[in-house]
């Protein structure tokens, strides 16, 4: 059975799972000698690098699931009341930069991501909590004549 959040003891053992979890989507690669193509006897070689597992991006669901959580909301539950609750934000904070890392190359995807990890589109300053921020001052004033009730009261 593999290790998951459950069999942690402290927030150091919590950090090397999703360490293991980022290791693990590099994916695994081995390098060969090939010959180069128009050399003489075949003499000359180049290293190329061989995917043994393709990378993957990393997900939020990637990140639950390497912990052993079973559901996204048992995932959420942990990162509000959880013992080792600051660890695992940290990951989720990685798999955000991982997103925020995109945006230069496919805006849409990572952006859709990132809104969806409660990032907003726009500035929004945080309200103030002094008096003075909380009065709404209104002024009327009159913008003319009043308007008429039907056509037949407006003179040209």
């Amino acid at each position: 059975m593999k290790p998951d959040i459950s069999s942690c003891n402290n927030a150091a053992q919590v950090k090397r799972l999703i360490e293991k979890y980022f290791d693990n989507i590099k994916g695994e690669y081995h390098h060969e000698q090939k010959p180069v193509k128009n050399s003489k006897d075949n003499a000359e070689t180049i290293e190329h690098k061989i995917w043994d597992r393709e990378p993957e991006p990393a997900t939020l669901s990637g990140l639950a699931l390497a912990l052993g959580f079973s559901s996204r909301q048992e995932f959420n539950n942990y990162i509000q009341n959880g013992r080792f609750a600051p660890a695992v934000k940290q990951g989720i904070l990685r798999v955000e930069a991982c997103y925020e890392a995109h945006l230069h190359q496919n805006t849409t995807g990572a952006m859709f991501a990132l809104k969806n990890m409660g990032w907003n589109e726009k500035y929004e300053p945080s309200p103030t909590n002094t008096e003075a921020g909380n009065i709404l001052n209104v002024k009327l004033f009159n913008s003319g004549p009043p308007p008429a009730d039907s056509e037949k009261d407006v003179q040209l």
